[in-house]
């Protein structure tokens, strides 16, 4: 793989732990790069979700529109930083629900979807190769159409984090 260079994928690494007791998926998205690195997965971890301005500002709007049918909303000021992330601990925004030395994999649930993201970074010969991993079941139909609505942005945000890694 070309260090730097985003790959984008619709399966999830065959390493990786991210569906262990998920039962059905709905949506999975992988993007992938590599990068020569010494970083562990925590501080990848960190890098990857130092969201730009405009993300934060697609969120408090996505937080003030759904905040009116009782969704979950977040906070950006409730960010999490740690040179480890246990299971159990928040990941800057998720909940830690799993992880081994080369992956930590975060969920959320709410009434209309349950979602898991894994950053993975697995070392070799002095590159790391670093995966951005989504995969998304929907509880009810609120759930496919919100994911529906989100769906693009979801994709161009991350594209970008993995670019900025």
């Amino acid at each position: 793989m070309t260090l730097n260079k985003i790959l984008k994928n619709k399966k999830v690494p065959d390493s990786s732990i991210i569906l262990k007791d998920f039962g059905k998926t709905d949506y999975c998205d992988s993007c992938q790069t590599a990068k020569i690195t010494d970083e562990n997965v925590d501080k990848i971890t960190t890098g990857i979700f130092n969201l730009p301005e405009w993300v934060h500002f697609l969120m408090n709007l996505r937080n003030s529109l759904v905040s009116f049918i009782g969704l979950k909303t977040g906070d950006k000021n409730n960010v999490h930083i740690a040179g480890f992330y246990p299971v159990g601990s928040k990941a800057v925004y998720f909940t830690v629900t799993d992880r081994s030395d080369s992956e930590i994999i975060m969920e959320e649930n709410d009434t209309h979807l349950k979602f898991r993201v894994s950053v993975m970074a697995i070392k070799k010969d002095g590159i790391t190769t670093i995966y951005l991993t989504t995969i998304v079941k929907f509880n009810n139909r609120l759930g496919r159409i919100y994911f529906f609505i989100v769906k693009p942005f979801h994709r161009i945000i991350i594209q970008t984090l993995v670019k900025r890694v």
